[in-house]
């Protein structure tokens, strides 16, 4: 049904639905009240491509998911651990706002034309943007359109050196810094001095953040940073994996305990050292981040820093709303604690 249609049964003008639509406050009540009855009647619903080009909100965000690590498989953001959680808070969030949820996957650069498109194309009211390799360069791009714009795990201070600050712009981030020194202190207090780390993507702000908690807690206890135990797993699981019976293939000696950037390179680093033999937590100590709902249930049950992944969907969510009902560019940041969970892989090292 079109509006043309909606208008004749209400014996009014096009215009007059146009307005009541787009609740304009110069309609009579009772005018406002036969139109609206008719639309109630016949289930219409405006056709938001048509609000967009009009100028009106179109009630839809889009949620850029970001992962170039990989191709070979398309569907894994909806299988990943990290992503699948963050899609499903934001769209029950959105959802419960009245806004409907425009999901994108971006796979390579190129697909950051799919991101832009949906600016240009008035399909979202504004985004956001998860995941890994948010390049400056498309950021700077995306806030030049004017448009609202959610950044989840990004560093702000580049935010700032760049002059973004100045648009239609949030951050949301979790404390990844303080939850892996909390890991690492907690390592430490059990009576382990070497400690290894199987890495996250160094170019991305979690990786880096993670990292430098790791270094800067050792350092502080004056303890040694062996760069042979330091691993490149770049969030991926089989990557820590390769990297950790590389590492074993040695022959060398080992830490006593590990802290892994991500609970998947955590579990795929369990698989090679039982492989091997190593049993955890016995031989070894294992610890690692987002606390994914597998940690929980494999065995031995994962320690790791729980990624408040709920709080940071909704806050995302809540910040794009935000800036879209803003007339004034406004810039803003919010970060969640990351909290260590204790459970069964970690426990003091053989005398």
């Amino acid at each position: 049904m079109r509006s043309e249609d909606i208008a004749k049964l209400a014996g009014v003008s096009r215009s007059t639905v146009s307005r009541v639509i787009n609740n304009y406050s110069n309609v009579p009540e009772e005018t406002r009240a036969k139109v609206l009855k008719v639309i109630e009647q016949h289930q219409y619903e405006p056709n938001s491509f048509a609000r967009a080009l009009a100028g009106k909100k179109t009630d839809t965000i889009g949620l850029f998911a970001i992962s170039m690590n990989e191709k070979a498989n398309t569907t894994r953001i909806y299988q990943n651990n990290y992503f699948a959680p963050f899609v499903d808070a934001v769209v029950d969030t959105a959802n419960a706002r009245g806004c409907y949820v425009l999901i994108h996957t971006v796979y390579s650069p190129d697909d950051f034309l799919k991101v832009k498109q949906a600016f240009l194309q008035k399909r979202i009211d504004g985004g956001i943007i998860v995941g890994t390799q948010k390049d400056i360069d498309i950021v700077r791009e995306m806030v030049g359109l004017d448009a609202p714009l959610v950044l989840i795990d990004y560093d702000i201070s580049e935010i700032m050196a760049e002059h973004l600050d100045r648009n239609h712009l949030a951050i949301v981030n979790s404390k990844d810094y303080e939850g892996t020194t909390e890991a690492i202190e907690y390592l430490i207090g059990l009576g382990h001095q070497e400690i290894g780390i199987i890495c996250g993507q160094m170019n991305t702000y979690s990786g880096r953040e993670r990292y430098m908690a790791y270094a800067d807690t050792l350092k502080k206890h004056g303890l040694p940073l062996n760069e042979n135990f330091v691993l490149k797993g770049d969030f991926l699981k089989d990557r820590a994996y390769e990297e950790i019976k590389n590492l074993l293939s040695t022959g060398e000696s080992l830490p006593t305990a590990f802290f892994s950037a991500n609970d998947d390179m955590a579990i795929s680093a369990m698989e090679a050292f039982s492989e091997h033999g190593i049993s955890i937590p016995e031989d070894m100590s294992l610890a690692g981040f987002d606390d994914i709902q597998m940690a929980s249930r494999i065995q031995p049950k994962l320690t790791s820093v729980k990624l408040p992944i709920y709080e940071m969907s909704k806050a995302a969510v809540e910040k794009v709303i935000e800036l879209c009902d803003s007339e004034q560019p406004t810039f803003s940041t919010i970060s969640f604690p990351a909290r260590l969970v204790e459970r069964d892989s970690c426990q003091h090292p053989k005398k």
